[in-house]
C-alpha cells in the first residue's frame, strides 16, 4: 500500500490553473522527490494534500484511506505531516515550546515527551537550546526546529518545502542528512526541493512538475544523469 497516492489532481485559484491533472504516490518507506521551477505547482500540491488547499477534481489517498476533502487537523490525524516553506516555527516561544506544540494532537502526555527526547537525540543542537527563544536561531536550527516538531506530530509521511532554502551548503548537507535519518527510521518522505541535486542524491524516486503537469518521473538515479533534468535543474 501506498504512503500517499494522488490521481489527477486539479486545483485553481479563481481562473488561474494551478495543478492540470497530477498524478504520483509515495511508497511505504520511500522519499520521493518532487522537482520544478517556481511557479510550478509544487506547493500547492503539499497544500492540496495537506487540505489546506481543495482540489477541484482527482483524489487524494493517504495510506488507503481517501482524504481529498479531510480538514487539515484530520490529514495530521491520520499521520501526514507537512513542514511549509519558510518553517513558520513560533518566534517568540523557545525550542521546547515549539515542540511541545507539535504534540497538541497527541493525547498522551507521555508520548510527547518521548518523541521531544528522541528530537533532542537526533538533533543534538536543538538540546542545547532548547530554553532559547526559537527566533534567535540560525536559519539552519530554525529548519531543524520545524522538522522536529512535525516529528512531534508522529508522522507516518513527512512533507517537506523547499527545507535547503536559504541554508549554507554545509547546513543543507545536515538537513539531508537528518531526512535520511528519518526514513530510514520507517517515515516516508515526500521532499519539494529548488536544490535538485540534493534531492536527487537521497531520494528513491523522483517527480517532476511544469505548469502544472508531471512532465517526467522515474528512479532518481536515472533522472541524475537525464539530460532535461542536467539542463534545467542541474546547471549542466
Amino acid at each position: 500500500m501506498n504512503a500517499l497516492e494522488l490521481r489527477d489532481v486539479k486545483v485553481a485559484y479563481g481562473h488561474v490553473q494551478a495543478l492540470r491533472g497530477v498524478s504520483l504516490s509515495v511508497g511505504d518507506g520511500e522519499i520521493v522527490a518532487l522537482l520544478g521551477n517556481n511557479g510550478a505547482g509544487k506547493t500547492t500540491t503539499l497544500a492540496t494534500v495537506s487540505g489546506v488547499v481543495r482540489a477541484r477534481e482527482g483524489s487524494v489517498h493517504a495510506f488507503g484511506t481517501d482524504i481529498t476533502r479531510a480538514n487539515p487537523w484530520d490529514v495530521v490525524r491520520s499521520g501526514v505531516i507537512h513542514v511549509p516553506e519558510g518553517r513558520r516555527i513560533f518566534s517568540r516561544l523557545s525550542v521546547h515550546e515549539n515542540l511541545q506544540l507539535g504534540g497538541y494532537l497527541v493525547d498522551d502526555a507521555r508520548e510527547v515527551h518521548r518523541r521531544i527526547d528522541h528530537v533532542y537525540s537526533l538533533l543534538p543542537r536543538l538540546a542545547e537550546r532548547s530554553h532559547q527563544q526559537g527566533g534567535t536561531l540560525s536559519g539552519g536550527e530554525q529548519q531543524m526546529l520545524a522538522i522536529g516538531r512535525a516529528l512531534v506530530s508522529g508522522p507516518k509521511l513527512l512533507m517537506l518545502d523547499e527545507p535547503s532554502m536559504g541554508l549554507a551548503p554545509l547546513v543543507v548537507a545536515q538537513v539531508m542528512d537528518v531526512i535520511r535519518t528519518v526514513n530510514a527510521e520507517g517515515t516516508s518522505v515526500l521532499l519539494v526541493e529548488q536544490n535538485a541535486r540534493a534531492a536527487l542524491q537521497i531520494a528513491h524516486r523522483a517527480y517532476v512538475v511544469d505548469t502544472g503537469e508531471v512532465s517526467l518521473d522515474g528512479p532518481a538515479s536515472e533522472l541524475m544523469h537525464d539530460p532535461r533534468v542536467l539542463e534545467a535543474y542541474l546547471g549542466a
